[in-house]
């Protein structure tokens, strides 16, 4: 897939494909790349760019509210996620998260309770070109526990034996949280990170109690507030309109 962009006005489309606007009519080359020119039959430009993070997150099918990116940030950065890493990832949604951590060149698996929203993920995942290292399991997490404990990174490496075997990451955006991360100890591996998302400040409270009562150190919960700003000939300041909070990170560490 390929954006089509003119001034702050941009259009999804894949290669061969025929866009129709108002400004006319653009036949998308099957060999198109990103950075081209490309006129519509009225003569009017259109710039091609490919996509990035924040176009996905912009152009991904939603099946709720997506995680933001400026929390997906706040995750990426108190973690260290990386490309060696294994993820177990609860909570998809519209896989946002999933598909930045898989972006990355982690080997994620995300479980989605909502059949028809993991359908959505998995065409998501392609859209972000990252099927081949996220899977989107249906179901509760909750359910695989046993396994997940028991055979952590199975398929999701090429741990040998006598390696460490567990998820170096451990992100959830789920109503029973605590529940997980009462099970955190076993999933993780020794210096691996917990990440849990949550709009509401009880559930925060809660996985943050559970956190230290299960022995993991390094637990701290920041709300996640951003403002963008506004300057104009009376002066700047922050922005009045859109919502600056959004939810609770709360992270923790295995020692």
């Amino acid at each position: 897939m390929i954006l089509l962009v003119r001034d702050d006005r941009e259009f999804l489309c894949a290669p061969g494909e025929e866009l129709h606007t108002d400004l006319g009519v653009v036949d998308v080359p099957e060999d198109v790349e990103a950075g081209e020119t490309l006129e519509t039959h009225l003569g009017e430009e259109f710039r091609t760019r490919a996509l990035r993070g924040p176009d996905l997150f912009n152009h991904f099918e939603r099946t709720g509210a997506p995680m933001m990116t400026k929390d997906i940030g706040l995750i990426e950065g108190h973690t260290g996620a990386c490309a060696s890493d294994r993820v177990l990832d609860a909570g998809t949604g519209t896989g946002v998260l999933a598909a930045y951590l898989g972006r990355l060149g982690a080997d994620v698996t995300t479980y989605e309770q909502d059949s028809e929203f993991a359908d959505v993920a998995r065409g998501n995942m392609e859209l972000a070109e990252v099927s081949e290292n996220v899977e989107v399991r249906t179901g509760n997490v909750l359910d695989d526990i046993d396994d997940l404990t028991e055979a952590e990174g199975e398929g999701l490496g090429d741990a040998t034996a006598g390696e460490s075997e567990g998820f170096d990451l451990v992100t959830l955006d789920t109503g029973d949280a605590p529940a997980v991360v009462e099970h955190a100890p076993d999933l993780l591996v020794s210096g691996g990170y917990l990440a849990v998302y949550s709009p509401f400040v009880e559930n925060t409270r809660e996985v943050h109690r559970t956190a230290r009562d299960v022995g993991l150190s390094d637990v701290d919960t920041y709300e996640s507030i951003q403002r963008r700003m506004d300057f104009d000939d009376r002066g700047s300041r922050p922005s009045t309109a859109g919502v600056g909070h959004t939810g609770y990170l709360t992270f923790a560490r295995k020692l």
